[in-house]
């Protein structure tokens, strides 16, 4: 599966001459879409045919290949937004079929949840702080089967795609699954030994090749300090554009002319890898995207999930009484939180930073990632009040901004990403440090609330600043939204304190 061919791989010439012409707005419809017949009979004909002018290619585009559905907001309605967002899980469930041969999409075995907007497919990330709304909203079934779902592309693949899509597969995304199964209700011991077998799956991915790199090396997604502390980066296994953003990514490799285009290309899809794309984060300059360096940092937010992952399987190898499993992993959970606090700490800045490989020292970057160790309670609490000071710098209006630096992507102030809301507030309330919480909850739910009384809409990213629409980066605001809609859902809960139908093993 790793080896599954993506739409650029089947239609090769076909497929870059579409996407630098720019026959679509959106570099990711034709990616998307779906192939009439066989792809080497459509190849065949088109190297035939050679269409000249765009209208002559539009015209054979359109006669091989099904365009995907764009997607329709319901009608503005007057109910309250819990119900509004309950209502429009519906909408944004799926199920995949046999996809045609040649489309990107791939199969499923059991309903889940999209995101909305251009995003059509499953995506990693997203889906766990989906699945605390679905939770929430006693859609304990789609839970499970969002779960299985991962499970099966663990599998499969050997680890959890970026997304849905055969042009994701090269990387994952933030590793959330061990969060993710401890949403699920059933504690049979064979569903316990599957969850478990899939964590374990998820740590070898992120793992390999990590017990041949001697000190100072690197390795795809590892990284061994000169101490012997082994740590992650975010990667790709492939060097080429994207198939989603082929026209932008040739692009800007074009203006980039002191770059290798294949290391350019490569920090590109790191950074779609860590969910964060773009952000100043990882930019030589804070503001030009040809001066990305994904992969020469060494992230907060990764490395916190992954003690995360260690500490859960530890735990679950130790309950089904695999004793020598769960010490090694509780091991190897202790070695990262050190690993993290020797290398991950900012001591003049007073926060948690990514490490820069190149300059040997902590990003002087602050950025909402800030918040990951104390979402993964691994912060000493000192340095976690210390933290909560940090952040303070990103609050606003609306809730907290991604970074300080205003670059036009939309990984950057002043927009503000529910996924980020949540690990602040679930982190700050851990390490007692409930004022700021509840000021990031509530400003967050009242900008929402605001927005969906003005618009009926539920965005995939806000200007907290403003209160308003998110904006920059490749593609406009979208709306729908999976994770907005999961994390509302939580923090309403939270504000009114009142029981809300089903969510959890109990419904």
């Amino acid at each position: 599966m790793n080896a599954l061919e993506t739409p650029a791989g089947l239609f090769g010439p076909l497929f870059a001459a579409v996407q630098e012409r720019g026959l679509f707005v959106d570099s990711k419809t034709f990616a998307d879409a779906r192939p009439r017949r066989a792809p080497a009979a459509i190849l065949a004909d088109w190297r035939t045919v050679r269409p000249a002018g765009d209208e002559e290619l539009r015209r054979f585009v359109h006669a091989n290949f099904d365009m995907p559905q764009a997607w329709s907001d319901p009608p503005i309605d007057q109910r309250p937004l819990a119900a509004h967002i309950e209502a429009l899980w519906p909408l944004l469930t799926r199920v995949a079929g046999d996809p045609a041969p040649g489309s990107s999409e791939m199969w499923l075995p059991h309903s889940y949840v999209v995101p909305g907007g251009r995003f059509r497919e499953l995506y990693y990330w997203d889906s766990y702080f989906t699945m605390l709304g679905l939770a929430r909203s006693g859609q304990q079934q789609l839970v499970e089967n969002m779960i299985a779902n991962f499970g099966s592309l663990l599998d499969r693949v050997g680890h959890i795609p970026n997304g849905t899509r055969s042009y994701y597969v090269s990387r994952s995304h933030p590793p959330f699954f061990h969060l993710m199964a401890a949403l699920s209700c059933d504690d049979s011991t064979g569903g316990r030994r599957r969850r478990l077998g899939w964590m374990v799956k998820e740590h070898d991915f992120w793992m390999a090749g990590a017990t041949q790199l001697a000190l100072g090396g690197e390795t795809r997604r590892v990284v061994r300090f000169a101490d012997g502390a082994l740590l992650n980066r975010y990667w790709d296994d492939s060097d080429r554009p994207r198939d989603e953003s082929w026209r932008e990514d040739v692009a800007l490799a074009a203006a980039a002319e002191t770059r290798d285009a294949g290391v350019l290309w490569r920090d590109l899809r790191a950074a779609a890898e860590s969910g964060w794309d773009f952000s100043s984060r990882w930019l030589a300059d804070g503001h030009d995207l040809g001066s990305i360096r994904t992969t020469r940092l060494v992230p907060v937010d990764l490395n916190s999930l992954l003690f995360g992952l260690e500490q859960a399987i530890a735990a679950e190898t130790g309950a089904l009484g695999e004793r020598d499993v769960a010490i090694t992993f509780a091991a190897r959970a202790e070695a990262r939180a050190k690993a993290i606090a020797d290398h991950l700490w900012h001591e003049a800045a007073g926060h948690y930073a990514d490490f820069d490989l190149d300059r040997g020292r902590p990003s002087d970057r602050l950025t909402a990632a800030a918040a990951f160790p104390l979402f993964a309670g691994l912060a000493a609490p000192g340095r976690a009040a210390r933290t909560a000071a940090a952040l303070r710098q990103l609050l606003r209006p609306g809730g907290l901004m991604t970074t300080l630096c205003d670059s036009g992507q939309q990984w950057d102030a002043p927009n503000g990403w529910a996924p980020l809301q949540w690990i602040a507030i679930t982190g700050l309330r851990r390490y007692g440090e409930t004022e700021l919480a509840g000021l990031i909850a509530d400003r967050w739910v009242a900008m929402v609330e605001a927005q969906y009384i003005t618009t009926g809409q539920l965005l995939e990213k806000y200007d907290v600043v403003t209160c308003s629409a998110g904006s920059g980066g490749e593609y406009g605001t979208e709306t729908g939204f999976g994770w907005t809609n999961g994390v509302t859902l939580e923090l309403l809960a939270m504000r009114d304190d009142e029981a809300r139908k089903g969510g959890g093993c109990d419904a």
